[in-house]
């Protein structure tokens, strides 16, 4: 699962509209829209946001593990 279906997953298992995760990374509803549907490449410091947000180490919300370890987990 690459980074793009990812935190469109971790939005809708958090029950979160795309409006709402918009506010959090202080952008409009459309952006967020393209970034879960691949149009506009999310910068890395709403990536990192967005970790922190869902509580989930990086590795996880781009795509690289499936493991789903904390944020600050250094494992």
């Amino acid at each position: 699962m690459d980074y793009i279906r990812r935190i469109r997953s971790l939005r809708e298992d958090n029950d979160y509209t795309q409006r709402e995760v918009a506010a959090l990374l202080n952008v409009g509803q459309r952006t967020y829209a393209d970034y879960e549907y691949g149009k506009t490449r999310i910068p890395l410091e709403s990536m990192i946001k967005l970790a922190k947000f869902y509580n989930v180490d990086m590795n996880y919300i781009c795509g690289v593990s499936d493991v789903r370890a904390s944020f600050l987990s250094n494992k």
